[in-house]
Formats: C-alpha cells, structure tokens, sequence
C-alpha cells in the first residue's frame, strides 16, 4: 500500500512537472513572437527562454509549428471556452442549446481572431498560418458532434436532413469564413454576428412546428 502511494505520488509529481514544461515553453513562444517576431522565434530561443533544453522542446512539441498549434489551442479552446460548452450541454431545450451553440462560436473567432493577429504581426508566414487554420477548423469540426447528436437524440432535427447534412451545416455556418466576412470585412459587431448566428442556426436545424417560426 505505501508502495501504491509513492508511485502515483511520483507519477503526479512527474505529471505537474511536465504540465509546467509546457506551460513555460508556450509562454516563453509567447513573449518572443511578441518582441523578436517569427524568425526570432526559434528552437534554441524559445529553449533559453523557457529555462529548458532545446531536446526539451522538440521531445515535447516536435517543431516550431508544434508550439504554435498549441499557443493557439489554449487561446481559442481555454477555461473560458469549457465552461460555456458546459452550461450550454446542460441547458434541456434544444434551442437554447443552439443559441448557447452561437455564443461559443464567437467566442472561438474572437479569441482565433487574437490568436492570428499575434502571429500575423509577428511575421509567421501564409502557409504556416493557414495549415494552422486547417488544424483548428478540423478540431471544431470533431468537437461540435456531441451538439448535433444530443439534437438528434431529442428528436428536433429537421426531418428532411441527414445526420451527416445537419452536422456540415452547424459546422459551416458556425465557421470562421462568415465570422470573416461578417465581422472582419462587413464591420457587424461581435455580439450582432452572434445573435444573427443563433436566429440562423434554429431555423436551420430545428423541425418546424417545435416553437420555430
């Protein structure tokens, strides 16, 4: 028993220390993208930064492109982001769920939209940024299956759509192309982006005749 107990000690130990390696070497990406730009931002930098070995960083994160997935993981999907998908799952109605599923995309695009901005500034180049992009675009894509499952599962779906056809229209409405062309290039407020996304989203996904118009 004292021997179970030391072992999962050591294997926490070893865990918090690993979760604080990270931590420093994202933090230390952070603050060189933001005095030394992108070609100041290499291995050995970030290395020197963080106060670890540059093997550290690659056995960690794999490349510079590695670091910068994970910088912008954690400013689009952080607590904040948790706990708005968290009271939005728990609401029962089906289109609150919904209007709850608005309110996280903009906070996603507001949030990437920071993120990119960072990066853009710092001179990360076109195809780094949009394989970035990609990556995140596929991660929302996997994430957002539970939403359109628990529709499903309260029998709201419009009838004429597939679970695959509702699923590609929450994710393509809720995409970062219209927060783009809504926000960035039409100047619609945040909050208007999202109270428009939220009417669109109901009407599109939920059977007529269940309260909507």
């Amino acid at each position: 028993m004292v021997e179970s107990k030391k072992r999962r000690y050591k294997s926490t130990t070893r865990e918090r220390q690993a979760h604080e390696t990270r931590e420093r070497i994202v933090e230390a990406t952070r603050r060189l993208l933001e005095s030394e730009g992108y070609a100041g931002m290499t291995i050995e930098a970030v290395a020197r930064q963080a106060e670890v070995s540059a093997q550290t960083v690659y056995a960690v994160f794999g490349s510079k492109t590695g670091i910068l997935a994970e910088l912008l993981n954690q400013v689009t999907f952080g607590a904040d982001y948790e706990d708005t998908v968290r009271q939005t799952m728990e609401e029962r109605d089906p289109e609150s769920r919904l209007r709850g599923a608005a309110r996280i995309a903009r906070q996603i695009h507001d949030a990437q939209r920071a993120g990119f901005d960072l990066l853009r500034g710092a001179g990360v180049v076109a195809p780094e940024l949009a394989r970035l992009e990609q990556e995140r675009e596929c991660i929302r894509y996997e994430r957002q299956e539970l939403m359109i499952a628990s529709l499903r599962k309260a029998k709201r779906l419009r009838r004429e759509l597939s679970y695959r056809t509702a699923r590609d229209i929450f994710w393509m409405l809720t995409g970062s192309d219209v927060y783009r062309m809504l926000v960035r290039e039409r100047g619609w407020s945040s909050q208007n982006y999202q109270d428009w996304l939220a009417d669109t989203l109901v009407r599109s996904l939920l059977k007529v005749g269940d309260g909507v118009p």
